[in-house]
């Protein structure tokens, strides 16, 4: 299998920041908030602190994607710490819907607190020495009047800051960092394998180990039961992935999220999201493994595709073998 070529890597870059305004925030307050979460989601609410942020999951009782988010603490209301959960701000609606269904008499208030914070990423050289934060993924601290934490998925993704709205460009400028384009960041995370929301996962149909995000730390397999569990339990024990979202080298025009991936007349997956030069596709592995043996290409549209799994992935062949 063929590695990304370094062409982006985050530690060559200058200190950047692009505001993400397809991203919201949802303030959780009262005396059960922590524990009605952890009943809920895929990780383990237990290790969330001031100083250490968390990526979870929001599945179908199926084990099937509806939502993803990070999960901060903020001291931001007189009666204690409030949970800010990082969401993708087009789907809060249905978020919160979701989460009142499972409220019930729990002591818990949900808020849609997007009008008051804005969030970015922040990434480059030295991302976290510039912003005070600690090496390990999901490192945390009260940064300008908001939160900033390392992105608990992958470290070479940098940082995340969660600010008042008004404050976000002067802060980060203050800090070093300076305004870019967001096809920049785009390339960092294409590269790095991310998927981005329902950009790149389906909603009710994505399987999250199918989109690596038992690696990206999304879930916890020692916390106790959650929605969508079960299923995913016996996923990752049984070993039974046979596709994975993938990033892929692309020759020709991006093709459009929902392209069919094709290797010779055998369709063998579909394009996520992607720029010119990457993208993300969902593709069934024996097929890639096959493509690379075989030196035929993959082909989306009018593009010739190559699997380059980022680091952090398993190997295809080794997720094939466990199959």
């Amino acid at each position: 299998m063929v590695e990304l070529p370094a062409a982006s890597p985050a530690e060559s870059l200058p200190p950047s920041f692009v505001p993400l305004p397809q991203r919201g925030v949802v303030a959780i307050g009262g005396r059960d908030a922590r524990e009605f979460l952890q009943n809920l989601v895929s990780n383990d609410v237990g290790r969330l602190t001031p100083q250490s942020a968390l990526y979870a999951l929001l599945l179908t009782p199926q084990g099937k994607y509806l939502h993803d988010f990070f999960l901060v603490m903020h001291d931001d209301a007189p009666t204690g710490a409030t949970l800010l959960l990082d969401a993708e701000r087009a789907r809060i609606p249905d978020l919160l819907r979701r989460l009142t269904l499972y409220r019930l008499r729990s002591d818990v208030t949900l808020a849609d607190v997007s009008d008051r914070y804005a969030i970015a990423a922040a990434f480059g050289h030295d991302t976290a020495r510039q912003l005070s934060l600690g090496a390990a993924p999901g490192s945390a601290r009260v940064f300008a009047g908001g939160v900033a934490f390392l992105d608990p998925r992958v470290a070479e993704l940098g940082a995340r800051v969660m600010l008042p709205a008004l404050e976000i460009e002067r802060a980060l400028s203050d800090a070093g960092f300076a305004s870019r384009s967001v096809e920049q960041y785009e390339a960092l995370r294409l590269g790095l394998g991310v998927p981005d929301a329902s950009r790149d996962l389906i909603i009710e149909k994505t399987f999250p180990l199918e989109a690596g995000l038992d690696d990206l730390h999304a879930i916890d397999y020692t916390k106790g039961c959650y929605v969508g569990q079960e299923l995913t339990a016996r996923t990752h024990y049984r070993g039974t992935i046979r596709k994975r979202l993938l990033p892929v080298l692309i020759d020709g025009p991006a093709p459009e999220s929902g392209t069919p991936v094709m290797l010779g007349n055998v369709e063998v997956g579909e394009m996520r999201s992607a720029i010119p030069g990457i993208g993300l596709a969902l593709l069934r592995l024996e097929h890639v493994e096959t493509a690379e043996r075989s030196g035929t290409p993959l082909r989306a549209g009018a593009a010739t595709l190559r699997a380059a799994p980022a680091a952090w992935f398993k190997t295809a062949a080794a997720e094939a073998g466990r199959g």
